[in-house]
């Protein structure tokens, strides 16, 4: 297990970047806790696998150091990192049995026979695969393949990091809830520092401490998922975690209060003179519909999920959605909607603004 620190990182695929916009991975500076599970959320292209990457030694970056427990790694090849990766489509040795599959990184290491037949047969039943220990990997389906990929990466006890680049994709839906459970008992049990890349977040905040979403390259922001929910420190959180994500809706800030459109909406938060692009995103479950109060709304359509109703509306020209308790009644003149004052976050150029509690301005 180790602490993982990134210092002054970023990485371009090109030969000579000439400014921020050539660089797949941006300037990052941060300290990842020994023995947490941390989730890299973001969509395609974002720079999840390269950071991934890098951090396995597979990728050496362009600028800036690895560092675990303090040990610059930077320049190490994988092999001298000791870690464990699993990848997004299976990597097994299709001539060997599924238990040689998941004993080879034990006794490539010299580990004592009785220990590799223990330790082979938990990982085996953590995955589902002990009927299938005497079958050759060939011939088995993908599903199958990946979940040998994943016992492999997770059969040593002593590495500095499990790493996870999106193990999941081939799994079926039944089996990857099953397998994420386990991945985090075996987190809960061991504690090794894992990081787990994904897109999805419902992977991600199943199964991480904190979550790391990034955006065009960079990380911004790294939390609980109840911080990312509450407190989405950049627009791209807001509208990236959540089903429907944030709505975002430019606004006039004047002290503890928001003009939409002319139409004033109390705000929790007292907030002095803010330049550029200037919003206000408040979460589906905060808003209210009305047929009194709060901005003038057009309801275009309401779905009905089971567990709630999701109203789909327009507000000035601007999508808004609105979570709705299940079974509640929608009269035709519920034709405004409010939000709660203590849950509308300020932005101002995509980043959040704290505001003072006490209501006066900055």
């Amino acid at each position: 297990m180790a602490k993982i620190t990134l210092d002054n990182l970023a990485h371009s695929y090109m030969p000579n970047p000439r400014g921020e916009e050539d660089y797949a991975l941006k300037e990052l500076n941060h300290d990842w806790v020994d023995g947490e599970a941390y989730a890299l959320l973001g969509a395609s292209g974002c720079g999840k696998s390269t950071l991934l990457n890098i951090i396995s030694g597979l990728l050496q970056p362009s600028q800036g150091r690895i560092l675990f427990d303090d040990v610059d790694v930077t320049a190490q090849p994988t092999a001298a990192r000791n870690i464990a990766q699993v990848f997004q489509f299976p990597v097994v040795y299709d001539t060997m049995t599924v238990r040689d599959n998941l004993a080879f990184p034990l006794r490539n290491r010299g580990a004592d026979a009785d220990y590799v037949a223990r330790r082979v047969q938990q990982i085996a039943a953590m995955i589902g695969m002990e009927a299938e220990l005497n079958r050759k990997a060939r011939g088995l389906t993908a599903d199958a393949k990946q979940k040998i990929s994943l016992g492999r990466g997770m059969v040593r006890e002593d590495v500095n990091a499990l790493l996870f680049d999106e193990p999941l994709t081939v799994i079926d839906p039944h089996m990857k809830w099953e397998l994420r459970t386990q991945l985090k008992s075996l987190h809960n049990q061991f504690g090794h520092t894992m990081i787990y890349v994904t897109h999805d977040q419902t992977e991600a905040l199943t199964f991480a401490d904190k979550v790391v979403v990034m955006h065009d390259g960079r990380v911004v922001q790294i939390g609980t998922p109840e911080e990312l929910f509450e407190t989405p420190q950049h627009t791209f959180v807001g509208y990236f975690i959540g089903s429907p994500g944030m709505n975002v809706m430019p606004a006039r800030i004047e002290g503890d209060q928001a003009y939409v459109n002319g139409t004033s909406l109390p705000l929790g938060r007292g907030y002095g003179p803010l330049s550029g692009k200037v919003e206000i995103g408040i979460r589906p479950e905060y808003a209210r519909l009305s047929d009194s109060e709060g901005l003038p709304v057009n309801i275009r359509r309401v779905e009905d999920v089971g567990r709630h109703q999701i109203v789909r509306a327009d507000c000035f020209g601007h999508d808004l959605n609105i979570i709705v308790d299940e079974g509640a009644g929608i009269g035709a003149d519920m034709t405004r909607v409010s939000f709660d004052p203590a849950r509308i976050n300020v932005y101002a150029d995509d980043w959040r603004v704290e505001g003072q509690a006490t209501g006066r301005a900055a």
